[in-house]
């Protein structure tokens, strides 16, 4: 089983960025996908950005498009999510998961989820 740890996250300002970072152990963790998540407060939790195994493919949820970046480096286990040009609508906890498939946003078809790293962005 894979475990994935958090951490990157802080206080910025608006217009400023940031890089959340997932490291992975236990089982290798290059067969999979690998996706970002948020949560906000009092929101459900939604779907950010996703690699594919290669880091070829990526796929993004409309609001961060053009202004986030996921990337992964299989050699270190981590994956990375880049976010520049942060908005206060972007403050919440970030979680990483992983998925046996490739082009879901559904939090269903994700697993082994950290416990998420707090992003908060002022304005």
């Amino acid at each position: 089983q894979v475990q994935l740890v958090e951490s990157g996250g802080g206080l910025v300002q608006a217009g400023g960025s940031l890089r959340v970072s997932c490291a992975a152990s236990g089982r290798t963790f290059s067969p999979y996908t690998m996706g970002w998540f948020r949560q906000a407060p009092g929101k459900e939790r939604e779907f950010v950005a996703a690699i594919n195994w290669s880091g070829g493919l990526t796929y993004y949820t409309d609001s961060v498009k053009g202004r986030f970046t996921i990337s992964r480096d299989n050699a270190k286990n981590t994956v990375y999510l880049q976010m520049n040009s942060l908005k206060p609508e972007d403050t919440a906890v970030y979680y990483c998961a992983i998925s046996n498939m490739f082009g879901s946003r559904r939090s269903a078809d994700f697993g082994s989820w950290g416990r998420g790293t707090q992003v908060t962005v002022s304005s």
